[in-house]
């Protein structure tokens, strides 16, 4: 068995329960492990501290699958993560058909990914140790859902990082279609799970989009008056649907990509809406959002759901003012009494540093404004307490008072 020996005062973190061993954290290493190896890691002491997965290439240099000595990572281990990782999820299937069955650490499965689209699988194996047990893993996620296709989504930057391939394409079953139907909450969407964002679909904004639709309906309710909405960065207009389902009179949404914009419109007509309540514009957010200022009525709803502007610390102050950018031009465009969704999936900006760039634009407005109520992923996006850095999606609910 390979071993990792940690530098003096090293192991702290792990003792924590945190599942990361920084490169910089480590001593040495016995027995010359390869990519996805399960290692033993020790403190500079000698004590056991778990059994992880080594990764030569990535500053994150082991991910640890078990804090007990006693276990043993097999595949039948992996198998049972599996199981009760979709497990725990069954009862989310009751208001959605896109569903995130599997979490990275959340689940004990360090940096693998599995949305659920109907009957559709898509995978993303982000780090080297499930990355070598993808055969055993994708055995058991077939086991354990009946489903039959497997499409991978390991494109993103984040196995180059570990010093992986980035690949894509049908690991198990057939050529999932151009377009899966998926429902969620009543509304039906398209997800191209070949080339969408992500795996496809932001199924991490699926209880925000609720709310969104809630807040729509309750202005109309309170008001007697259906809600003028704004959606800026868009994609294909999950939160514009949302809205106009609850109620609203129009939403002007916002993307500077044509095909998300065709594909939004699609969505319109799948759910039975008049296409003249929504109006689709193709533009950079930030000069969009500056030309709106004193060119028609406030709006009632905000929502802002940009792209990871933030890739690493190294771009902390650069994200920042991209951040307050955006927020102070919405809250300038915000009727009293009207709702503002802000949101950040940088995980390098954490929720204290959000809450402080999000409340020096409403200074800069000269808006007084409500915290309503801090927002995050859906339920099938768990935070490992021991693991903050998984809560990579921020949101606020504002509200303009006076």
């Amino acid at each position: 068995m390979s071993r990792l020996h940690l530098k003096p005062g090293k192991e702290k973190s792990l003792l924590r329960r945190h599942p990361w061993i920084y490169a910089s954290a480590v001593g040495r290493a016995e027995g010359n492990p390869g990519s996805g190896a399960t290692v033993e890691v020790r403190a500079a002491d000698g004590r056991f501290l778990a059994w992880a997965a080594y990764s030569p290439e990535s500053s994150i240099r082991a991910r640890a699958w078990s804090f007990v000595e006693s276990t043993r990572v097999t595949a039948d281990l992996l198998a049972e993560r599996v199981r009760n990782a979709v497990r725990r999820r069954a009862a989310l299937t009751d208001d959605s058909t896109a569903i995130r069955l599997v979490f990275g650490e959340a689940d004990g499965l360090p940096g693998l990914i599995v949305d659920r689209y109907a009957d559709q699988l898509v995978t993303q194996f982000q780090a080297a140790g499930v990355d070598a047990w993808r055969d055993v893993l994708i055995d058991a996620l077939l086991a354990a859902t009946g489903c039959r296709g497997v499409y991978d989504r390991s494109d993103g930057a984040t196995r180059v990082r570990e010093g992986l391939p980035a690949i894509s394409g049908v690991l198990r079953g057939s050529e999932p279609a151009a377009q899966i139907e998926v429902q969620e909450h009543g509304l039906r969407f398209h997800v191209d799970v070949r080339r969408g964002h992500k795996t496809g679909f932001y199924v991490d904004q699926r209880d925000n989009r609720r709310r969104a639709r809630n807040l729509a309906a309750q202005h109309l309710e309170r008001s007697g008056r259906e809600p003028r909405c704004l959606n800026c960065f868009c994609y294909t207009g999950g939160f514009s649907i949302a809205m106009l389902a609850g109620g609203a009179e129009f939403v002007h949404s916002i993307d500077s990509s044509a095909e998300a914009l065709r594909v939004a419109g699609e969505h319109m007509a799948l759910n039975g809406l008049a296409p003249e309540r929504a109006r689709w514009e193709e533009a950079d957010v930030f000069t969009a959002l500056r030309a709106l200022k004193g060119a028609g009525p406030p709006f009632d709803l905000i929502v802002l759901d940009p792209p990871k502007f933030a890739s690493s610390h190294h771009h902390v102050d650069r994200a920042a003012r991209a951040y307050k950018d955006i927020n102070l031009s919405a809250l300038r465009l915000l009727a009293p009494g009207g709702s503002l969704l802000t949101f950040s999936c940088s995980g390098a900006i954490d929720v204290d540093l959000f809450q402080k760039i999000v409340a020096g634009a409403v200074i800069d407005a000269g808006v007084e404004a409500w915290l309503v109520a801090r927002l995050g992923a859906s339920a099938d996006h768990p935070l490992m307490m021991t693991v903050p850095e998984s809560e990579y999606l921020k949101g606020l609910h504002l509200m303009r008072v006076g």
